[in-house]
């Protein structure tokens, strides 16, 4: 982004409070820092969901890539009914045990 010295900042101090002065220079600060949170927390949000979205894509295409979406519609089957199994407490069927 850009840089701001010590320097820089006490200008920029010097010149807001003389032109708006010492009663109005507390509330313009308040605002200018919750203005400046939000368009931070916006574009975090941003990078967040862009950051989902390329993991997600990347997902897809490794996927696609070693052909395991096919079989894996069956692994999930076989955990679901294994963990209903498990709630209900009945014993693991020996058929259901794939050596691992």
């Amino acid at each position: 982004m850009f840089e701001l010295s010590f320097g820089k900042m006490a200008l920029i101090a010097v010149v807001a409070l003389l032109v708006l002065g010492p009663e109005k220079l507390p509330g313009a600060a308040r605002t200018a820092g919750a203005l400046l949170r939000r368009a931070r927390n916006a574009w975090q949000g941003v990078r967040t969901e862009i950051e989902r979205e390329l993991a997600a894509e990347d997902v897809r295409r490794t996927l696609k890539e070693t052909g395991h979406h096919a079989s894996m519609g069956e692994d999930f089957k076989r955990t679901a009914d294994e963990l209903r199994d498990a709630v209900e407490g009945k014993p693991r069927r020996p058929a259901d045990h794939d050596g691992n």
